[in-house]
């Protein structure tokens, strides 16, 4: 289950987040066909690996991890969720400050991911953390925007259109889940820097809700965005469907 788009259409072209998406995929094919030798020592020197931060070396990891991924499908996935939530909240705060809030949510989430395992020596890179910030400021400011999940189940699959605040809430609480049932390192997985980059999305998305009326914002919109959905040809048409005529 993932989602594949929203029904929230930007007022303006989203460059900061397409700059984003495209620094992402260059800087990953510049070393994905490294060996495997090459690459650890490309980890070692940009990844954020916790155990260096915590004996005072490698704290530009803690940046420079954002921009690496682990491999196609972990890029992909990262730039699909960016490309879906990060122009509505390009548009809402404007280029530069959206670009400083992304970047501190991916600081944010690197902070927490290391202080989850300040030992570990597994190196975390992705740029899930900052998306994850995004998606929590998605979450404060239209908790009722539809969004369409690909939902696939063996060979059955559906688009179903859903709320944010429920496809973002079971993305959280299963952020939670894996921190709290994993080894320190996630398994793998960077479970904290995943939910501390969804706090620190909507704690620094506060100033913006409250310039937009805070609760009265929410109470004019009714958790909507303030403007129509776009709608998609799978999407439901509110236009009846005429019957078939019957030949006499």
């Amino acid at each position: 289950m993932f989602p594949i788009r929203d029904h929230n259409p930007s007022g303006r072209t989203p460059f900061v987040t397409y700059a984003l998406m495209a620094i992402n995929i260059v800087v990953f094919l510049s070393y994905v066909d490294m060996g495997d030798r090459a690459l650890s020592y490309f980890y070692w020197d940009y990844a954020l690996i916790p155990a260096k931060v915590s004996a005072g070396e490698g704290i530009t990891g803690v940046f420079t991890s954002m921009f690496l991924h682990g491999g196609f499908l972990h890029l992909a996935g990262n730039m699909l969720f960016l490309f879906i939530f990060g122009d509505n909240i390009e548009d809402e705060m404007g280029h530069l400050p959206y670009l400083g809030f992304y970047l501190a949510c991916g600081l944010a989430a690197a902070v927490l991911q290391w202080a989850s395992a300040p030992q570990s020596m597994v190196p975390v890179v992705g740029a899930s953390g900052a998306i994850a910030g995004v998606m929590g400021g998605y979450l404060l400011l239209y908790p009722r925007a539809k969004v369409d999940i690909l939902l696939i189940f063996i060979v059955f699959f559906k688009v179903l259109p859903l709320p944010a605040w429920i496809m973002l809430g079971l993305w959280f609480g299963m952020q939670l889940f894996g921190g709290f049932s994993t080894p320190g390192d996630g398994g793998g997985v960077a479970y904290w820097a995943h939910a501390g980059g969804f706090v620190a999305g909507i704690v620094l998305c506060l100033p913006l809700w409250m310039r937009l009326g805070g609760p009265r914002f929410w109470a004019k919109t009714q958790g909507h965005p303030p403007h129509p959905d776009a709608t998609y040809p799978l999407s439901r048409s509110s236009i009846p469907r005429a019957g078939r005529r019957r030949r006499r």
